[in-house]
């Protein structure tokens, strides 16, 4: 079977990643150990990465767009990290005790970020988004959430009703999202408004109708997994004043979108949370996660009271390898750093939209910072609704992604890619070029007729 799978992919040589994911297969439920693992038409298995670059276990090279679902903002092997980490474990990995690190790193956050006076530092974003989900429970005694149709935030139960952007409509009541797997308890989605992002007067109902059960409404600043939507500053301006006149917690994951500035994406665009969720970058490339927030909210996870309201631990919660990654890592991130990384994006979006325009090809681009993601839609979305694919699109946009690894480019699928500090201007021209040889090699595309 997995012969067939790699007619595909005859252009490179893969047959070490093909005898790879037969073990795999044998002991991983799909082959693989993560969902979000590209198997079109099997995984590429990686052996190194330097820099914006990586090499799999058959020899391919590949500029690395992905960088581990936009962790890696210095890109693969980042020396002053590698450096730090490989002393440290001399010293031991983890304790059972804190560290000076993990104050280290929570100073640096609580100075960088306008609105986190404190934090606590947990293992994945998911954790982030849970436990700030239980603080604005635990903070305002009421059990629901608001949330955004087709936004990512992790595999907590509340947190994923409504990330795959099905909705039952329910009148007066607004929209309910559906559990996001199968199996989950239906009363998860009992106590989660579902709503269009950028969808002001939707917003303004469901607050209305619900605010003395919200505890809080929980917002991507610019929702990635949806289609990296940019915010409407109208939007942002109502989000952050319902919440405020209704004592309703505004909780910003950044987990993905710190990555947009120097003081991270809420700062941006002008939210006001009273909570943020962080990680990818903020761990130098290893597990992370963090929440932070206004000081008397952060307080149900301790205090002077022996039974905090939220109880908060993890072995690996605050790990020395984690901290001193993420500090160094932090740490090299200056304003100049974001200023580079912000420029390239701009001209790499610049050109990709230049280029479709002068073809006269249906596509946008959506971009912020060193993120962006092509839309193969001639107007740009504005929500969830309008960024999800019809099956032609789809079909285009595996192309084009089949299209760039051929061309030694690993360009997501369906998700933002991302540009590192390792990246070169000669990098942002090659991705340039290789989508207009894409678009140049296409028949013109039918599905907007």
């Amino acid at each position: 079977m997995l012969s067939e799978l790699a007619v595909g992919i005859a252009a490179r040589e893969r047959s070490r990643s093909t005898d790879l994911y037969l073990r795999g297969r044998s002991v991983f439920p799909g082959g693989v150990t993560r969902a979000t693992i590209e198997l079109d038409p099997q995984p590429i298995y990686m052996a190194s990465g330097k820099g914006a670059y990586v090499q799999d276990v058959d020899g391919n090279r590949f500029l690395d767009l992905n960088n581990n679902f936009t962790t890696l903002i210095h890109g693969h092997g980042y020396p002053p990290v590698a450096d730090a980490v490989s002393r440290l474990l001399h010293n031991g990995s983890c304790f059972s005790n804190p560290t000076h690190y993990e104050i280290a790193l929570a100073e640096l956050l609580v100075d960088r970020i306008p609105t986190v006076e404190q934090l606590r530092f947990v293992n994945t974003g998911t954790e982030a988004v849970m436990f700030a989900i239980k603080a604005a429970r635990a903070y305002t005694g009421r059990p629901a959430i608001i949330r955004f149709a087709g936004c990512y935030h992790g595999s907590y139960d509340w947190a994923e009703t409504g990330q795959n952007g099905v909705m039952v409509h329910n009148g007066v009541d607004g929209t309910t999202g559906l559990p996001g797997y199968a199996g989950a308890p239906a009363q998860s989605a009992d106590d989660v408004i579902v709503l269009e992002f950028n969808d002001i007067e939707a917003l303004e109902r469901a607050v209305k109708r619900h605010a003395d059960h919200l505890a809080a409404i929980l917002i991507d600043p610019m929702p990635s997994r949806a289609g990296l939507l940019q915010p409407l500053p109208q939007f942002v301006a109502r989000v952050n004043a319902l919440a405020k006149r209704h004592g309703i917690l505004l909780i910003a994951d950044e987990v993905l979108n710190l990555r947009q500035g120097y003081c991270g994406a809420s700062h941006r665009y002008g939210f006001q949370p009273d909570l943020i969720t962080l990680g990818k970058i903020i761990g130098g490339g290893f597990p992370i996660g963090a929440i932070g927030g206004r000081a008397d909210v952060m307080a149900v996870f301790g205090g002077d009271a022996p039974n905090p309201l939220v109880p908060q631990g993890g072995t690996f919660s605050a790990n020395p390898v984690s901290m001193i990654a993420g500090l160094v890592a932090m740490e090299t991130l200056t304003p100049e750093a974001f200023g580079r990384l912000e420029l390239m994006g701009e001209t790499l979006c610049g050109e990709l939209r230049e280029c479709a325009a002068r073809l006269g090809r249906p596509f946008s681009v959506a971009g912020a910072a060193s993120l962006f993601r092509i839309h193969p839609k001639s107007l740009l979305p504005r929500t969830y609704t309008e960024a999800r694919m019809t099956a032609g699109q789809t079909q285009c946009m595996r192309a084009l992604t089949r299209f760039f690894r051929e061309q030694g480019i690993l360009l997501p699928f369906g998700a933002a890619a991302c540009l590192s500090t390792a990246m070169t201007e000669r990098d942002i021209d090659q991705v340039a070029s290789v989508f207009q040889q894409f678009l140049q090699s296409q028949h013109q595309p039918s599905w907007e007729e």
